[in-house]
């Protein structure tokens, strides 16, 4: 396999948010962390690990086949997986790492090269959000134990399902729940309480690849950033009108690194080669120019991180992990010793886990003078390809490789 990963609102009258229990500033409801741009919020963390990495505190097994990774809120863990008869379901840990839930959702992707969710949950008071393969957006109440809705959004809006399925993260804003279903609604916002439509984006006819949308505030406009199959797509927010298009094409049509905005750029990338690049905003957001190109970091669906001006991301027909400078493109530097895998940070930090086979996962100092490895270990324990994001939560190191969810201690002492 060449390719994969990755991965609704007539309010009523009483929001569970009010009952849900309160969340900490370093917990990850979502893909990719609490903003979705790969950085976590945690502090006091390691900065070396010992020669054999650092404590396995707990190790979950019985998730079934999938690449979702894992959200945490309130001290609740919450993974999708799927078993050998194709029925998918959400499980609900403790912080012990004890199965406290499991809530099926039904079907999820048969694809022999990659079977079982890829969408991350994003938790929403008492409510999960998750999108299985096979284009079915479920609504699950956690504390209940239920569904409560779902909605077959490639039926509903005549979408074509990407060649590995969907791997969409969906993204609640407000009370809307965000949707990529490509066709000619291209995105959606669904009601998130019912699954109700409240808009589509016209204007353009794509299918949908295996990207997160993320909400970006440009001087004081409030943009949705995608990608489809083809293009980068900027909309506004709050009405889903399309507002402009960038071509970018990759082999099998593979766009799966949310874009990144900074100071009037956005950052963009894809793998086999295409690279990407930067693109220059409008001052009111309605159109867009390239800045600078870049065929350094072509990530294939490992998602890069911006800290402190620097992009950090590994590349794919380049394997390698190297730091690019926002404003300019230029290569701070680059390192072979790490090569494809999937990158997040926290508390000055990377950690970067090597996949599809490596399954080594390494820690490295963010910042541009140069490469600074100063731990890594393998892991052990689980199934299948490397693939899933790594995810720092109230100083753990959550790792999801196939069947297990391994729980690392990173916390200084």
């Amino acid at each position: 396999m060449k390719a994969l990963n990755i991965s609704i609102l007539l309010a009523l009258v009483l929001t569970p948010l009010a009952f849900a229990p309160a969340a900490s500033a370093a917990d990850s409801p979502q893909f990719r962390g609490p903003n979705r741009d790969g950085k976590y919020a945690d502090t006091g963390l390691l900065k070396t690990w010992p020669q054999a990495g650092p404590p396995v505190l707990w190790v979950a097994h019985g998730l079934g086949k999938g690449y979702s990774t894992v959200s945490v809120v309130a001290g609740k863990l919450y993974v999708a997986g799927m078993a050998d008869d194709l029925s998918g379901s959400l499980f609900v840990l403790n912080a012990d790492g004890a199965i406290e839930k499991t809530l099926p959702y039904g079907k999820d992707t048969d694809i022999v090269q990659a079977p079982g969710p890829r969408s991350t949950p994003t938790i929403d008071g008492e409510r999960a959000y998750l999108t299985s393969g096979t284009g079915v957006v479920h609504c699950l109440d956690v504390v209940a134990g239920k569904q409560l809705w779902e909605a077959n959004i490639l039926e509903r809006f005549a979408g074509q399902n990407a060649q590995w399925h969907l791997a969409e993260s969906l993204l609640v804003d407000g009370d809307r729940l965000i949707c990529t279903p490509g066709g000619s609604a291209l995105v959606a916002a669904l009601n998130k309480m019912t699954g109700e439509t409240i808009w589509t984006t016209g204007g353009l006819n794509d299918v949908a690849s295996y990207c997160s949308p993320t909400i970006v505030n440009h001087n004081g406009r409030r943009l949705l950033l995608n990608e489809t199959s083809k293009f980068v797509l900027g909309l506004d927010a709050d009405s889903g009108k399309l507002l402009w298009t960038y071509p970018h094409e990759t082999k099998f049509d593979i766009h799966a690194i949310t874009p990144i905005y900074d100071q009037g750029l956005v950052y963009f990338t894809g793998g086999y080669g295409s690279g990407g690049g930067a693109l220059q905003l409008s001052p009111d957001g309605s159109s867009v120019s390239l800045k600078w190109p870049d065929k350094t970091i072509d990530s294939q669906f490992h998602g890069v991180v911006l800290v402190d001006g620097y992009l950090y991301g590994c590349g794919h027909n380049n394997p390698s992990l190297t730091c690019l400078e926002m404003a300019t493109g230029k290569v701070m530097w680059t390192t072979k010793e790490i090569k494809q895998g999937a990158v997040v940070y926290a508390d000055g930090m990377l950690y970067v886990y090597e996949g599809p086979k490596e399954g080594v996962v390494s820690l490295v100092k963010a910042v541009p003078t140069g490469f600074e490895r100063t731990g890594m270990f393998e892991v052990k324990e689980g199934t299948d390809n490397h693939w899933a994001h790594p995810v720092v939560a109230n100083g753990r190191l959550y790792i999801r490789h196939g069947e297990a969810l391994i729980a690392y201690d990173v916390a200084q002492k």
